[in-house]
């Protein structure tokens, strides 16, 4: 599995284990970044999407889909960006950011191990 792979595999693992937690126990998240507990149904359907998401990370992984990898450095940029403008307009916790550091780094990995490829 060469570098990049890699990169996806590991971040599809995490986007798996994210959605496992927003659908049994989103609520110990929420309070992470200091939101009221929820009874609605759509943080657990979200769970549900970000988990999927984190299976299309991993099957692109072991199957080495290049086109995808470099895809995911753009929207993984735009993931920090939004929550940056999110904190800053007040509709979420700056702690959320954190989740799009993740996420940037995770973009900074994979883009310099593709380059790493290249050459």
């Amino acid at each position: 599995m060469t570098h990049s792979a890699k990169s996806i595999l590991v971040f599809g693992i995490y986007i798996v284990l994210l959605g496992i937690i927003l659908v049994v126990a989103p609520n110990v998240l929420l309070g992470v970044f200091g939101m009221p507990p929820t009874t609605e149904v759509w943080i657990r359907v979200l769970g549900v999407i970000v988990g999927i998401l984190g299976y299309y990370y991993i099957q692109a992984a072991r199957n080495s889909l290049i086109p995808f990898f470099r895809a995911t450095i753009y929207g993984r940029t735009v993931v920090l960006i939004s929550f940056i403008v999110f904190a800053i307009l007040g509709l979420a916790d700056p702690l959320l950011i954190l989740f799009g550091v993740i996420d940037f780094l995770g973009g900074i990995w994979t883009a310099l191990a593709l380059r790493g490829e290249r050459t």
